[in-house]
């Protein structure tokens, strides 16, 4: 990994070095690889009590603390989110982009972040092109630093968020989760499984808590290697007889942007894997449907199922707001112990 990695010079991570780093600081989050069940329960439950706590007192906890979005990519759900849980915990924020800073000029990721840190920074969110991108920033600073998503990496507070929405509806009300606790739920996650961070903290966290999780795509999308992310993941190409299976089905959007080189006819792909309201009645008609967004209505699924009664879309994230909140105030306070 460069030290000096930019967006023109990307601090990729082999999973050999993710595999021996852990964070410098306790309150980072980096990947769902990091989290057990019992960091999982500790987050879950200082989400819900920052979540239901009067709004004037939550806004003491964290009063004129600062903390950085850095965002090197575009972001609205992520990106809004994390503001406003730190403003929730009355913390003051600053968002630099790579359109409206010196980044455009062609500063280091590294003399970035030692420049935030030197403004008074106390943490900082990442959102980063390249994969590794967060050990970097926080490896130099020596600031709690939270992943944002990193590259074609991971996402690990949108895993977090998506269980706290499937566990809002399969097992309402808990939070002290164990490696049994989603046993018997199958999740199935489907579409560019390939370039998707977000499926990648999913297969890394859910079956940790004992699901078993379903991938499904073309081959283009879904190459035979993602077997070894770990156990409990399987490979169906069916998109009907994955979908039959499954108690939630995640959608991914299709990243046209990432899909230079690839043979893949969008139309193809449409006819054998969009989410459509006769296929999910047909084939999944209790299933949750979930998607992190921004969909992308008539290609990953159509508008009907979007909107429709099984839809959690919107709930996915509403539940953002309160996890962040959990991830901010532990980024500042440390990793341990619930709020006082």
């Amino acid at each position: 990994m460069s030290l000096n990695a930019s967006p023109t010079q990307p601090a990729h991570i082999t999973p050999a070095e993710h595999a021996s780093i852990s964070p410098c600081c306790p309150g980072s989050l980096l990947s769902s690889g990091e989290l057990t069940p019992e960091t999982v329960s500790e987050i879950l439950t200082l989400a819900t009590q920052l979540e239901r706590e009067d709004p004037i007192q939550r806004a003491q906890r964290l009063a004129k603390r600062r903390i950085a979005l850095l965002f090197y990519e575009s972001s609205t759900r992520t990106r809004t989110s994390f503001e406003l849980a730190a403003k929730g915990l009355g913390a003051d924020t600053t968002l630099v982009s790579s359109l409206s800073s010196s980044i455009e000029k062609g500063e280091t990721l590294k003399d970035t972040g030692l420049t935030l840190k030197a403004l008074g920074a106390e943490a900082i969110i990442l959102r980063h092109p390249s994969s590794g991108a967060p050990w970097l920033l926080e490896r130099e600073t020596r600031l709690p630093a939270l992943n944002a998503g990193d590259g074609m990496h991971e996402h690990p507070s949108q895993a977090l968020l998506d269980l706290r929405t499937i566990l809002a509806h399969l097992s309402p009300g808990v939070e002290t989760v164990s490696s049994h606790t989603l046993a018997g739920v199958t999740v199935a996650i489907v579409g560019d499984i390939l370039h998707s961070r977000v499926a990648r903290s999913n297969m890394l966290l859910l079956p940790k808590l004992g699901a078993r999780v379903i991938l499904c795509g073309p081959k283009e999308l879904l190459p035979e290697v993602a077997l070894e992310a770990g156990p409990g993941i399987e490979i169906e190409r069916d998109f009907t007889r994955a979908i039959a299976q499954s108690q939630v089905v995640m959608m991914l959007r299709i990243q046209a942007e990432r899909l230079a080189g690839l043979q893949l006819d969008l139309e193809e792909y449409k006819a054998g894997y969009q989410l459509t309201e006769s296929r999910l009645e047909a084939h999944a008609p209790h299933a949750l449907v979930m998607h992190p967004g921004p969909i992308i209505r008539g290609l990953e699924l159509t508008g009907e199922v979007a909107d429709g009664p099984q839809s959690l879309i919107l709930e996915q994230v509403h539940h953002g707001v309160a996890i962040r909140m959990a991830l901010v105030y532990r980024a500042l306070l440390g990793s341990s112990g619930a709020a006082a």
